[in-house]
């Protein structure tokens, strides 16, 4: 199994297990829209005895708005 280290964007610091389907792009559902990472540099831990292999994804975009307050009370 592999993990993905996400960086930027509202899942900035996240690891979510990483589907071997994935490529490039890691796509996740979020609010009405979607939010874009990509795979930045090279996997590393690709070993068979040094843990899991990791990818690191960077935050590209946002398909939507992202609204941390939608109800406005963060004024």
């Amino acid at each position: 199994m592999a993990i993905a280290r996400l960086s930027g964007g509202p899942l900035d610091g996240q690891v979510i297990p990483l589907d071997d389907t994935v490529d490039d792009a890691y796509i996740v559902p979020y609010g009405e829209g979607q939010l874009v990472y990509r795979r930045e540099g090279d996997d590393i831990h690709t070993g068979s005895g040094d843990g899991p292999t990791e990818a690191s994804f960077a935050y590209v975009e946002a398909t939507e708005d992202i609204d941390p307050d939608p109800d406005g009370r963060d004024e």
